[in-house]
């Protein structure tokens, strides 16, 4: 089979986020079955360059494959390759800022479907970058969300971050000044940032609320403070294995005693009802997003089978 390249253009002109929210969907309930394998993220450096390795595989979804990108200070560089899962032969190489965006962002969707409280229509979300975009409008495509409260450092990013929010999912999007207002009284509450330092402070936290920390996957790195885990009822991840070298959300946490690994549960088995998730209106439920080789794949699969319909790309080998 002819090995497919697709660049960022032309996989913007197939991705979608209900595509994205489909794709990951399923590969969160193929690790659940013990039907996909997901490696957690490898990484070396040089002085100037870090690169970081995704593998994952799913018989079932008939692929393999891994995301690569490597990151200086002048910025990122992702790519998936894509693998036939009974020939082994390269399928594809698919250029991947933007499914990590999605892929993200899809995550939080499917994850805030199954443990937000019944009803749940409002969202806060610190952060105005490109990865806060999509995890609001997953959360709105997962959701009835009726209004967005929007904090970022910046006043005019912010002000101009909601503005183009709110054209995009047709919701009522306000940028607020400080981050507590982001927070308190809303029922669900997103973390976007690249921020070392808590930006979510577990005393705004409130009954009922369900939080999405997706910034950190570096345990140098936190966005909630450990109060955030002493109000939690349910605390899930996407991979705990990952979560153990990744998570720094949880190192003061578990370092003060307030959480123990054991009370940690994969969002998967949450998702198909081997593991329990929100039991009360008023359960304070956590899913802590690391980002998974086997979403970036089973996505990009999604995403390059549509493109060759569409006559998208070209053959590099």
């Amino acid at each position: 089979m002819p090995v497919l390249f697709l660049t960022e253009a032309e996989v913007a002109s197939v991705l979608t986020m209900d595509l994205a929210l489909d794709a990951v969907g399923a590969a969160f309930r193929k690790l659940a079955l013990d039907e996909a394998v997901n490696v957690p993220r490898q990484r070396c450096q040089t002085d100037l360059a870090m690169l970081h390795v995704l593998p994952a595989a799913a018989k079932t979804l008939g692929v393999l494959g891994f995301k690569a990108y490597t990151t200086t200070k002048a910025g990122a560089k992702f790519h998936v390759t894509l693998y036939d899962g009974k020939t082994g032969a390269m399928t594809a190489v698919v250029e991947a800022d933007l499914i990590g965006q999605f892929r993200t962002g899809a995550a939080s969707g499917v994850a805030t479907k199954k443990l937000a409280r019944s009803g749940a229509a409002t969202v806060g979300c610190l952060g105005t970058g490109k990865q806060a975009r999509t995890q609001v409008l997953a959360v709105c495509k997962s959701l009835p969300v009726t209004r967005v409260a929007v904090h970022g450092r910046d006043p005019a990013r912010r002000a101009e971050f909601a503005a183009a929010l709110a054209r995009e999912t047709g919701v009522e999007v306000v940028p607020v000044e400080f981050a507590e207002a982001a927070v308190r009284g809303l029922d669900v509450v997103i973390t976007a940032t690249s921020s070392r330092d808590p930006v979510l402070r577990g005393e705004w936290v409130g009954a009922g609320q369900h939080l999405n920390l997706i910034g950190s996957n570096f345990l140098t790195k936190a966005e909630a403070d450990a109060e955030v885990f002493r109000k939690a009822t349910v605390v899930t991840v996407d991979s705990k294995e990952q979560a153990k070298h990744e998570a720094g959300d949880f190192v003061t946490a578990l370092n003060e005693g307030v959480l123990r690994w054991s009370d940690v549960r994969e969002v998967s088995a949450v998702l198909i009802g081997r593991t329990p998730g929100r039991t009360s209106p008023d359960d304070v439920t956590v899913f802590k997003s690391l980002g998974l080789g086997i979403e970036d794949i089973a996505l990009a699969a999604r995403v390059a089978d549509l493109a060759r319909q569409r006559g998208l790309g070209r053959e590099i080998l």
